[in-house]
């Protein structure tokens, strides 16, 4: 029983930090002076990041409401995507080097780990 519950807590606790820090530090280094990267910031409005920004590759709905914004970050020939997410009141809760499907993934199993405790 107790490796059982410290498997899962060390489970939750390894899914829980990846979604709150960069996948990879050298996309980061690579992307640390684009707009999106440099300047969007928790709380920022929809319409500030989409000034800094650009339009969106694409928009998707979040289950719990929201929304988020895939970008295509371009360096030396090389593409990155990038996510901005904003909760329902249109602020940004979330970024990061991955797609809003990766990260809804990532926060599902984070969901379901807990779930299970």
């Amino acid at each position: 029983m107790y490796k059982h519950t410290l498997a899962i807590l060390l489970t939750t606790a390894t899914l829980a930090a990846c979604g709150s820090r960069p996948e990879n530090p050298v996309d980061y280094v690579t992307y640390h002076e684009e707009p999106l990267v440099k300047q969007v910031e928790n709380g920022m409005t929809m319409q500030r990041v989409i000034a800094i920004g650009g339009s969106p590759s694409t928009v998707i709905d979040l289950p719990h409401g929201g929304t988020c914004n895939n970008y295509i970050l371009n360096r030396d020939g090389k593409q990155q995507a990038y996510y901005v997410r904003f909760d329902a009141t249109g602020h940004v809760d979330a970024k990061g080097f991955k797609t809003c499907e990766q990260r809804q993934v990532d926060d599902d199993a984070v969901e379901k780990a807990k779930a299970k405790l």
